[in-house]
């Protein structure tokens, strides 16, 4: 493999939006990709799914993205509905685990599972690794309902530079902010503290501050920029993830790169689906 700036790993989704029936790509693989390669940056998808389908998904993006297919008799989909301004999501269909046989070669490596896909090892170089567990915290009954469970602390590498999760995914994974097993959180696993000692955890919570836990217990916070008329949230966690990542890797501090990732999310949720992911231009005006 030639080498990228921006690699991710992790399932594009079909989106079905039962509101209209629409199809979409989506997934955090997706959506973090595609802010890279706004940003500038050469970025690849690492994926598993029916290949024919995610090509005809992909087409209007090829001119923008790689992507590396492992073929899977489905791709994985999920039908996406809002309730009371909830959103509620059931998986239709599963693509299956991505091997732990993947090479890498680039300056950012991005770990983006969406239903439980992603390996927690690699073969080859990545400078920076960062992981949205999203996927790793969901779990979903016979009829595909989607629902968030405790995170096994055996499903994320050991080491990695910075991780992003919601406020709600938090509440089933506090130990990644525990520097000690005594402060009240109970450790699941010997190398929870492992995570508090070198990594950066970031928690967006919607339209509230971000908070960002530094590995020597400072908890930063950082606004997010008002939009006067949200449109839909799809993909704005990955989105802010994928521009804190590199905004960490371009060497700006965390509070610096919160700001910069809160303001490529308020970009992403003014407008509609990927189209409205931005570029550095939008996001410096946003910022």
């Amino acid at each position: 493999m030639s080498r990228y700036d921006y690699v991710t790993v992790g399932h594009v989704t079909v989106d079905v939006l039962t509101c209209d029936g629409s199809r979409r790509p989506g997934g955090g693989a997706f959506y973090s990709a595609l802010q890279a390669a706004r940003l500038g940056l050469r970025a690849l998808i690492v994926t598993k799914g029916q290949p024919y389908e995610l090509q005809q998904l992909l087409e209007p993006y090829r001119e923008e993205l790689k992507v590396r297919v492992m073929p899977a008799e489905h791709t994985t989909t999920l039908a996406t509905r809002w309730e009371d301004g909830t959103r509620r999501q059931r998986l239709l269909a599963w693509a299956g685990a991505i091997e732990e046989t993947i090479e890498v070669d680039t300056a950012i490596l991005h770990l983006a599972a969406v239903a439980g896909e992603t390996p927690k090892h690699w073969r080859g170089k990545a400078e920076f690794v960062g992981v949205t567990p999203q996927g790793l915290l969901r779990e979903w009954d016979k009829d595909g309902l989607i629902s968030l469970a405790a995170l096994d602390p055996q499903a994320i590498p050991a080491h990695f530079d910075a991780l992003v999760l919601s406020e709600a995914e938090l509440a089933h994974s506090r130990w990644l902010i525990a520097s000690r097993p005594d402060e009240g959180v109970e450790s699941q696993d010997a190398g929870s503290a492992c995570v508090a000692d070198h990594a950066l955890v970031a928690v967006t919570a919607g339209a509230q501050p971000t908070l960002v836990y530094l590995p020597d217990g400072t908890v930063l916070e950082t606004s997010v920029p008002a939009v006067a008329e949200p449109r839909d949230d799809l993909g704005a966690g990955d989105v802010f993830a994928a521009a804190f990542f590199v905004a960490l890797h371009e060497g700006r501090s965390p509070a610096d790169a919160a700001a910069y990732g809160n303001a490529a999310a308020a970009v992403r949720v003014a407008g509609t689906g990927a189209q409205a992911v931005g570029d550095r231009m939008a996001i410096e005006t946003m910022l």
